[in-house]
Parts: C-alpha cells; structure tokens; sequence
C-alpha cells in the first residue's frame, strides 16, 4: 500500500515514485493509496496524474472513509485498505510506504512492513522502528520484500 509518504499530498510525485507505481502496475502486483486525506481533497490534488492514479486497485481516505474509526497511528487505514482487495491479503503479507512516524506506527501497528522514506530534518530517533529506512523511493529495491525487481 502507498501512503501520502510518496507527497501525494503536496501535489508532488517524489524521486521513484512514478517509476514505482508503473513497476507494481505492470508486474500485476495490486496496491492502493491509504491517506487521511478527505476523498475531496485527494481528487483535487491528483488530477494532474490521473492516467497515475489509474493504475491504484483502490484508495482509502481515512478522514471521510466509515470504515476507518481511528487515524494514524492506529492501525484502521491499512487494515481497510487490505481488506479491499479482491483476495483480502495478511497483513505481513502488505508493504506500506511512508513519511511520517505517525504512519509507520500504525503500519507496524497493523503487522505490515513499512518502508519510511523520511523528511530529510526529521530527528532520526523517530524513523528507528520502520522496517527500513530510505533517502527516497528511488533506493527501494522490491526485490528485498519479494517483488519483482526493476528491469
């Protein structure tokens, strides 16, 4: 699952991001968007990337989604966004994609992995419980979670 930690939310595809999502498209590997965004704000923010954003099997906005009690850092957004796929995956069975340490918690918090592609300021102690930490998506190596690999 992709979180607003590609910034998304700041109407930037951040360094891998773009190649990422194509890469997970074409090699059939389903995955979503998970944001506490409203689903007014995402719409807005994403239609210049709409043939992007077509390739997400689904999207979760946690601010205006019911199904979602609790924001981050619980775990409620990635677990809904699990669920939604068509094969309802276990959640160590999910990769998360993040920015914050709010959303790593509730990551971690929902049994996934988190990939954290941090602010470059923020205090590194907050970055010590993702799964792995990264200087930006364009370092991630899918091939260290049991994705296809990069051709």
């Amino acid at each position: 699952m992709l979180d607003n930690g590609l910034k998304f939310s700041n109407l930037i595809i951040s360094t891998g991001a773009e190649r990422l999502i194509c890469h997970l498209h074409k090699t059939k590997v389903p995955f979503a968007l998970a944001t506490s965004s409203s689903a007014r704000s995402v719409e807005t923010k994403i239609a210049p990337y709409k043939e992007l954003f077509s390739y997400f099997h689904h999207m979760v906005m946690g601010s205006t989604d019911k199904e979602v009690k609790y924001g981050k850092p619980h775990p409620d957004i990635f677990l809904v966004a699990a669920a939604r796929f068509p094969d309802k995956p276990k959640p160590e069975k999910c990769l998360v994609f993040e920015d914050s340490p709010h959303g790593v918690t509730a990551g971690i918090s929902a049994g996934m992995q988190v990939v954290m592609v941090p602010d470059p300021h923020l205090d590194k102690r907050l970055t010590t419980h993702a799964t792995i930490v990264l200087p930006s998506l364009a370092k991630f190596q899918p091939e260290m979670f049991g994705l296809p690999p990069f051709q």
